[in-house]
């Protein structure tokens, strides 16, 4: 966890490709255009209250929502009380997860038949991307995945994209999961993100084969360490592969 805030969290190396990154006293704030916000604050505050109300002021002028990303390690500890009470609103917390990557290419992994991964960089496949998001979590999550389509044409050297569909004879069949990874250039860490899966193709080795496919990705470019904020569905199977839980992770988001 220290290698990770001291190479990822203090040099703002999580940011995606084309973000303003502004750092205004302790407080780390990126956007895009009209996309949502992301604060933190790594290295503590000095006037917590003072600070969020200065990054509210910021981001409703914009007009934009925006999320505060607090670490459970972060200072002031009661950080989520002040975030609450300056009116953002708690989400689900997620696991920190950290690894070598080596763990997870120790392990064997298969498909089902009939089934492939496959990069993609296309506008159909992202968009094929897109309607699986919207199966799995509803209509709100296609312009996220518009939002991918661009990073990736921009940097195309720091996101692959991958996902598993049918192999069917003579046409692409529905992406059945997807799943990204973002190198961090200067850093021993590649992130993994993505993996939700249709319902009905659950618990088949789709994910692990696809976690796997990521990794090996970033161990041909030299990187050492893996890093996923995981959900409770995907914790379980990160620590059976030998990834470690090192804090949670909960957004706050402000919506103006």
């Amino acid at each position: 966890m220290r290698v990770f805030h001291e190479q990822v969290r203090l040099s703002d190396r999580d940011v995606s490709p084309g973000w303003t990154v502004e750092r205004v006293g302790k407080v780390r704030r990126s956007y895009l255009g009209t996309a949502a916000g992301f604060v933190e604050a790594p290295e503590g505050l000095d006037d917590p209250d003072a600070e969020i109300a200065a990054q509210v002021e910021f981001f409703t002028a914009r007009g934009h929502e925006f999320e505060w990303k607090t670490y459970a390690y972060d200072e002031p500890a009661d950080l989520p009380d002040r975030l609450t009470a300056a009116g953002f609103v708690a989400e689900e917390p997620e696991s920190l997860i950290l690894g070598e990557i080596d763990r997870i290419l120790e392990l064997p992994v298969s498909l089902p038949s009939k089934v492939r991964i496959r990069d993609v960089e296309s506008r159909e496949d992202f968009d094929r991307i897109g309607e699986l998001s919207v199966a799995v979590w509803g209509e709100s999550h296609r312009s996220f995945v518009d939002h991918l389509y661009d990073e990736r044409q921009a940097a195309p050297e720091l996101v692959d994209v991958a996902l598993v569909e049918e192999a069917l004879p003579d046409t692409a069949g529905p992406a059945l999961t997807a799943a990204w990874v973002r190198y961090h250039p200067g850093t021993d860490f590649a992130s993994l993100w993505g993996g939700s899966t249709r319902p009905e193709w659950r618990r088949q080795g789709l994910y692990r084969a696809l976690l796997r496919h990521r990794a090996m990705k970033a161990r041909d470019r030299g990187y050492r360490y893996v890093r996923v904020d995981a959900s409770e569905d995907s914790r379980p199977i990160l620590q059976r592969l030998g990834l470690v839980k090192v804090t949670s992770t909960t957004p706050y988001v402000f919506t103006p």
